[in-house]
């Protein structure tokens, strides 16, 4: 053997060489963020790295190694338009994150990582245009969507498990009306609506408004003739006193009105709370 290395030591430099990388390529190092499907001859045969990270073995040549992330990764949905019951357009743009926990189950029926994620867009999509296409057009406007999100993430989770993968999350990014006359439309017939709602407060607040106060006049009119069958010259005198009020002072007191003069004979009845003679 010696000998032969002295002899041919390119060859053998080589052949080192190549052994090296071999013996290397045997013993892959798995680190926690990454898993292997273990590839022979074009079959999957088993998993790398999906209990324990370090370092494992592999057939060189023989065994092909497929990495796959464990991390959680997102998926972008193409921005698209949305039609709600009430036929009104919306344009969404979607994401959803996701995780790979069957590598196996996603290698047959993806290849790889790439083509997974190619493989949910779509569905992504169509989840999205069919769950929010049920509601309302208020309604994906308003915090109520959150759990039509929720029914999306259901529905996707339920396809995304066929392929080895669990959906965690699906948001909206950003949901727009289309640009033009559809959102001016949109955007008067929201005002005309917040008018209308407006209108409807204001007149059921003056009803009510007033119910209480012939409620309220009721009451005094019942107390005013209360008062006046158990004492009517008291009750004849209050009343004197404040008609005097608001014909020399007016409704407000504080500010009562300038420049006017009334002439009154003193033997007139309307001042005879002034002189004694309503008693």
């Amino acid at each position: 053997m010696s000998d032969i290395i002295r002899s041919r030591p390119l060859m053998s430099g080589a052949v080192a060489l190549i052994l090296f990388f071999l013996l290397i390529a045997a013993f892959p190092i798995i680190s926690e963020t990454k898993q292997a499907v273990v590839v022979q001859f074009g079959k999957p045969s088993r998993i790398l790295g999906s209990t324990r990270a370090g370092i494992n073995f592999r057939v060189p040549l023989f065994e092909q190694l497929v990495w796959i992330d464990k991390r959680v990764q997102s998926v972008d949905m193409d921005r698209q338009q949305v039609l709600s019951t009430d036929q009104r357009r919306l344009e969404v743009d979607a994401f959803a994150r996701y995780r790979i926990v069957n590598p196996l189950l996603m290698y047959i029926r993806s290849g790889d990582e790439e083509r997974l994620r190619k493989t949910l867009v779509p569905i992504l999509g169509s989840e999205i245009r069919n769950e929010l296409g049920k509601q309302p057009f208020v309604a994906l406007l308003s915090p109520e969507r959150q759990g039509v999100m929720e029914n999306v993430r259901q529905s996707l989770d339920r396809v995304a498990a066929q392929y080895g993968a669990r959906i965690i999350d699906v948001r909206i990014k950003k949901a727009d009306l289309p640009d033009g006359s559809p959102r001016d439309a949109a955007f008067d017939r929201m005002r005309t609506a917040r008018e209308q709602e407006a209108r409807s407060i204001l007149a059921e607040g003056a009803k009510r408004a007033q119910i209480i106060r012939a409620q309220a006049d009721a009451d005094a009119a019942r107390i005013y003739a209360a008062s006046f069958g158990k004492d009517p010259d008291f009750y004849e005198f209050y009343r004197a006193m404040q008609s005097y009020q608001i014909t020399f002072l007016g409704d407000d007191p504080n500010n009562p009105p300038a420049g006017t003069n009334i002439i009154l004979s003193p033997d007139n009845d309307y001042l005879k709370e002034f002189t004694g003679r309503g008693r």
